[in-house]
């Protein structure tokens, strides 16, 4: 999340603390638009999901931010460039010395154009990018699954905040195929969250008698929806105990709210994560005995009930070992550490590319 101020550009949790007062120019999601064509039906239906403005180039998208007297048009590269200086700066600041060199990762669907545009928003940074990795790929380095000799076909499922993609790898060594892909664009840890937050509204308008509308106590509700969905992926339940400066600070919303109700609330999305999975096993025609192991990536698939589902699915464990947030990292992390001569040249990755259409569903 990049948000544009009148004196400054604010990433990451700055961005989001003043997202609800300041919609139009706190732009999120411009990975979904990076170096991607579109015609103007699509970029209709795409702007009707922000609150910012989107307007098309050339067939690419330009976010539309700043005041009503100093309007401009930033491009979805600036936004990763500004995303990746902090990322650059942070590094640097641990490591005590400049960063100027990385590899990144894209997902698997991404073609050559959006892999450009991906190392021009690096360069926008002051970053240059040695290669271009998978981002399947690159959590199947993390777990190490290319020394293993009894592992072949890997599911690799990516459910983040917003989207979830779906991979079938096939291993060789350190041969890399991606044999089949599939996903959804709009599912993940928001839409889980959004459900939470529509039970709650309706809790606290039922129980104070007027509606939540504030924007600086819904901005405070999400907040606190976050907090409660992390929390009960370790625990049963959670006390919500908060109280909404607009509504009146002597009105206190106590709730035990619990995983059960999570995920009695959130049961059809959740169901839906198995989709593309089905849709990649058929379209390989690979029985899914035959998937030796699934691979978890992404905070979403901390969620109890989304590992119970996966692993009924398919009558084994999922892997998770590596923290699902930075596994892709871990992988790209190993390929950069070959590159550098750190790591021994036996276990670099090799991607054979072939032509693989990721089918979307909804």
């Amino acid at each position: 999340m990049v948000a544009f101020t009148s004196h400054e550009v604010l990433v990451g949790d700055h961005a989001l603390e003043q997202a609800e007062q300041n919609p139009l120019s706190t732009i999120y999601d411009s990975k979904r638009f990076i170096g991607k064509l579109f015609n103007p039906n699509e970029i209709a239906k795409e702007a009707s999901r922000y609150e910012f403005k989107i307007k098309e180039y050339n067939g690419l998208i330009r976010f539309v931010v700043g005041s009503k007297d100093n309007m401009t048009e930033v491009t979805p590269e600036y936004i990763g460039s500004r995303i990746l200086l902090e990322l650059k700066k942070t590094a640097e600041e641990r490591l005590e010395s400049p960063v100027t060199m990385a590899v990144m990762s894209v997902p698997a669907e991404f073609n050559e154009l959006q892999r450009n545009f991906t190392k021009m928003a690096a360069r926008l940074a002051g970053i240059n990018v040695l290669r271009v990795i998978n981002e399947p790929t690159a959590a199947a380095l993390a777990y190490g699954l290319h020394k293993k000799e009894t592992v072949s076909n890997v599911m690799v499922v990516d459910l983040g905040g917003g989207t979830l993609d779906v991979s079938l790898l096939n291993v060789q060594g350190g041969m890399f195929v991606t044999m089949a892909m599939a996903g959804n664009n709009h599912l993940g840890g928001q839409d889980f969250n959004n459900r939470i937050i529509k039970y709650l509204l309706k809790l606290i308008e039922k129980r104070f008698n007027k509606p939540l509308n504030n924007p600086e106590d819904l901005q405070k509700l999400r907040l606190l929806v976050e907090n409660v969905k992390l929390k009960l992926t370790q625990d049963n339940s959670t006390l919500i105990r908060t109280s909404f400066p607009s509504l009146g600070n002597h009105l206190v919303l106590q709730e035990n709210f619990t995983r059960e109700t999570f995920e009695k609330l959130n049961v059809d999305l959740f169901e839906k994560v198995l989709q593309p999975i089905k849709i990649v096993l058929e379209k390989s025609e690979l029985p899914v005995d035959n998937v030796d192991e699934v691979v978890l990536v992404g905070g979403s698939t901390r969620i109890p009930k989304i590992r119970q589902l996966i692993q009924n699915f398919f009558h084994k464990v999922p892997n998770t070992t590596i923290d699902p947030e930075l596994a892709v990292a871990y992988g790209v992390a190993i390929q950069a550490g070959i590159i550098g001569g750190v790591w021994p040249l036996q276990v670099s990755a090799i991607e054979v590319q072939r032509k693989v259409e990721k089918i979307h569903v909804t």
